[in-house]
């Protein structure tokens, strides 16, 4: 099956990335934005000159900031903040799909509140559609500039998986199906915490080996809250897992790393926020984890560190001095 029109909802750099992926198939993709301006200069200059500059748009890419240029689309992937997520998706609903739309998820986030995965609360408003998730190793600068990438796909239906596998794959970006819904968001949103800690600790200085320690503890961390949240532990060693976390500690396209890394260097996190032109996901995420490891009484903590200095005006150099000086145990807990 070949989809005739193709929708993208979020006109920032991920959600160009993906319209640019989706324009390979040669339909239309309506890319959808919430600003009339952002819209406008995207057809006047033929590149997003915010988030991808030098990029340039076919023109079977047709930028709109009406929802009703979206709806008749066959797939529509969601790429907007997790924030936003809930009132989107209400005006979406509102537009009026029709049910045999697939909706996608490509937003790495949970819920504050709530603790709802972004493709639950889709899911909520479309009880009637097919919907999936995508996640992986997969900066907009990358795959913007058709370097190759990895994700993963994540359905419930095994066919509507293989589909968009089939629809989205392309001699640069490939991707990969699975089943476990739960664990393929979960390892999108809570790796975002973790790159900001990485972050801290390159700020601060503290080398690789202190890097390389953060982030495999974090992994472990990850994967015990992402298992009682409901994912599979061989989710979190693949794509969605480990992948995503290795790129987004490291990477220099990472802004969760960057985020991290001007507060290991003293900014303040308001300051750090208002001079981003990109929400760094890592920040809210936090606040969502903490709330369901305490829920759920799992220990978590580097999560218990990030919080404290996001959120409780913690010091960076403070919080990474109480993870090394806590009680000695085996690697396995």
């Amino acid at each position: 099956m070949s989809f005739q029109k193709f929708g993208i909802i979020g006109a920032g750099g991920w959600g160009t990335a993906l319209a640019l992926v989706s324009a390979a198939q040669g339909a239309p993709v309506a890319l959808w934005g919430h600003d009339p301006a952002h819209i406008d200069a995207l057809k006047s200059d033929g590149e997003n000159k915010t988030y991808l500059p030098g990029v340039k748009l076919p023109s079977n890419i047709l930028p709109s900031h009406s929802l009703a240029d979206v709806v008749d689309a066959g797939v529509i992937l969601i790429v907007t903040p997790s924030r936003a997520t809930r009132e989107v998706v209400a005006r979406l609903a509102a537009a009026g799909p029709p049910p045999a739309a697939i909706l996608v998820s490509c937003t790495k986030g949970i819920e504050q509140g709530t603790g709802l995965r972004m493709s639950e609360i889709i899911a909520a408003s479309f009880p009637q559609n097919p919907v999936a998730v995508l996640s992986g190793p997969s900066h907009a600068e990358e795959v913007s500039r058709k370097m190759p990438t990895a994700v993963v796909v994540g359905s419930g239906d095994e066919h509507v998986a293989h589909l968009l596998q089939q629809t989205l794959s392309t001699h640069y970006f490939r991707a990969y199906t699975s089943g476990d819904v739960a664990g393929i968001e979960l390892g999108g949103a809570l790796k975002n915490i973790f790159a900001v800690c990485a972050g801290v600790s390159d700020g601060l200085g503290l080398g690789d080996n202190s890097k390389a320690a953060l982030v495999t503890r974090s992994l472990a961390e990850l994967i015990r809250l992402g298992v009682a949240l409901g994912g599979r532990r061989e989710t979190f060693h693949g794509l969605s897992g480990i992948g995503d976390l290795i790129v987004t500690c490291f990477s220099r396209h990472s802004r969760n790393r960057s985020f991290g890394e001007r507060l290991g260097r003293g900014e303040s996190v308001a300051d750090i926020g208002k001079s981003m032109t990109m929400i760094a996901e890592g920040v809210p995420n936090t606040l969502s984890a903490h709330e369901c490891a305490r829920r759920l009484n799992i220990q978590t903590p580097i999560i218990e560190q990030a919080h404290a200095i996001l959120y409780e005006n913690k010091s960076p150099r403070e919080a990474m001095q109480q993870l090394l000086t806590r009680d000695l145990r085996p690697e396995e807990d």
